[in-house]
């Protein structure tokens, strides 16, 4: 049975092909048309280099000159040695036109569902039925939406992991008056035909060997509600810990669904934060990094996945860098709300 690698580049573009059992990684990419920056394919001169994030693989051979000790133990692989033992993600740090790659897909979807979930989100359900394949893309990252009656172009992260029936979510920030909002709000109906382009982003789950604290603010936790799908749908032996937090109590969503992991993934723990609370909230109060388990943090080596507005992510940086919790693995993902 083949296995299906995910190849992402630093330009944020991500590009899955099939590899054979026991072939080699960049034969399987090369063969696919992605052409892998090489030289001596022979494990010397580490011009093929990149990171495995996710997955089993092995490696024929690697001179410490390509790659060292502290290299390998980092998941850091040569292509031209690689050999997949399991569906895997594989990140590179240059740019995938250095390999004559594709962009992403550009696909028609279908609306299915839009439903208002919170007194500021909605969210919003495609199908790709007619892509005549599965649409590919790693737990985390998004798809560029064209709004219908528009030229505008709206970026949202899947809020689900990839599945045969094509069935894409996507969680909606209801702003006064956004192009998208203005469309959710006043003329989506289901059979409308969305164009899209994707798979898109940097930000996705990765190998997962730690425990993990996920924070999402706002809509960020469209991102998380992917990773938690693949967390529950594949299992998971690390603790998870999900932090979310909104200004309002009203724009608390999805919350069966959240509570819903608790009998899906063993260990999953969920902690709530409002920022401008009314008085009758008597959940957590301000913002998410004030009550953080600094036990928890500090218990070994972690891995934190951070997705909401820019002075958010900020802010928990900061707090990372002033706790002196350098056995913290930060991925994050900024993203701003658009008012037009």
């Amino acid at each position: 049975m083949n296995h299906k690698v995910a190849f992402s580049f630093a330009d944020g573009k991500t590009l899955f092909f099939p590899v054979q059992p026991n072939e080699i990684l960049l034969d399987a990419a090369l063969r696919n048309g992605i052409n892998i920056p090489l030289d001596c394919r022979e494990g010397v001169c580490g011009t093929c280099q990149g990171r495995c994030e996710s997955g089993d693989y092995s490696q024929d051979y690697v001179d410490e000159e390509a790659l060292s000790s502290q290299d390998l133990q980092q998941r850091k692989m040569l292509t031209c040695q690689t050999r997949v033992k399991s569906d895997a993600a594989f990140y590179f740090d240059f740019a995938s036109s250095l390999c004559n790659a594709a962009g992403p897909d550009q696909l028609r979807a279908t609306v299915t569902n839009v439903k208002q979930v919170s007194a500021s989100t909605a969210i919003l359900h495609l199908n790709l039925g007619n892509a005549g394949q599965s649409l590919d893309y790693l737990p985390g990252q998004y798809a560029r939406l064209l709004i219908p009656g528009t030229e505008n172009k709206r970026s949202y992260s899947f809020a689900n992991r990839p599945s045969a029936s094509n069935e894409l979510q996507f969680l909606i920030r209801l702003l006064p008056d956004g192009v998208m909002s203005n469309y959710i709000r006043e003329r989506c109906q289901v059979g409308d035909e969305i164009a899209l382009e994707a798979p898109l982003g940097a930000f996705y789950l990765r190998h997962v060997a730690r425990p993990l604290i996920l924070v999402a603010g706002g809509t960020g936790l469209s991102a998380l509600l992917g990773m938690l799908d693949e967390l529950a749908e594949r299992g998971c032996e690390q603790p998870v810990h999900l932090y979310y937090g909104v200004r309002d109590a009203a724009d608390l969503c999805e919350q069966a669904r959240i509570q819903a992991y608790e009998q899906r993934i063993p260990g999953f723990r969920y902690t709530e934060v409002v920022s401008e609370p009314s008085p009758h909230w008597t959940g957590k109060r301000g913002y998410i990094a004030e009550h953080f388990d600094v036990a928890e943090l500090r218990d070994g080596q972690v891995d934190m996945y951070v997705c909401g507005p820019p002075p958010m992510v900020e802010s928990i940086k900061t707090w990372l860098l002033a706790q002196a919790l350098d056995n913290v693995q930060l991925y994050y993902e900024k993203f701003t709300e658009s008012n037009a």
